[in-house]
């Protein structure tokens, strides 16, 4: 069996506010129903403040050659109707296979619920031979994401490191791998060629954050 990614529960008051809701089942499966009903309370109320302050931190670790990481399976419960503009950070969208990447994230955001209207790419000019392949593939992906009536706007900066993407509806995600955080596949027909979630990766850390406004000024 491949390995899984392990996960590390929201950090400060969201921990807490976790372990008052499991006391509070304890305390519910052994008829401490007053005292139940005081935990639920209190990890209902710590939960709603943690979204309240916009604060909030998940990390997932990613282990060498674990599966069932594809961008739908890491994104899909931050997507909603709400979510119409998108930034992505990533100083590694130059080669082939990263821009296969980018595409399958883009194909991931134009599907439902998603509304998305406008995607910013933030990436490194390729300077070597690889440059018309890089400017030419993302100027088809533009194309095709304009007949879906999805605005790209395209930067590349010499500077850029860091690697984040970011919703309007306030989710920010830092993988440290960027995209690609995926394993070159064994063959052409091998599982995982197309099905992402059947595909090994490599190991990386994704940290997930939620704040009131993520959009840089």
């Amino acid at each position: 069996m491949a390995a899984k990614g392990s996960v590390q529960q929201p950090l400060d008051a969201a921990a807490a506010a976790s372990t008052l809701l499991k006391r509070a089942v304890e305390l519910d499966s052994t008829s401490r129903y007053q005292e139940a009903l005081v935990c639920y309370q209190e990890g209902i109320d710590m939960l709603m403040q943690v979204l309240k302050d916009g604060k909030y931190h998940k990390q997932i670790k990613i282990e060498d050659n674990a599966t069932g990481f594809s961008y739908e399976s890491l994104f899909q419960q931050y997507l909603n109707a709400a979510v119409t503009e998108v930034w992505i950070e990533d100083p590694y969208i130059r080669q082939t296979h990263q821009l296969y990447n980018f595409l399958r994230f883009c194909e991931m955001l134009v599907k439902q619920p998603c509304k998305v209207k406008t995607i910013h790419l933030l990436t490194s000019l390729d300077k070597g031979i690889g440059n018309s392949q890089q400017t030419s593939g993302l100027e088809e992906i533009r194309e095709s994401l304009g007949k879906h009536g999805v605005e790209l706007e395209i930067q590349f900066s010499s500077s850029i490191h860091d690697r984040e993407i970011r919703f309007n509806n306030g989710w920010m995600i830092k993988i440290g791998r960027g995209l690609d955080y995926f394993k070159k596949p064994q063959g052409h027909f091998t599982l995982g060629y197309c099905d992402f979630d059947l595909r090994p990766c490599h190991e990386t850390t994704v940290d997930i954050f939620h704040t009131k406004h993520t959009k840089k000024i």
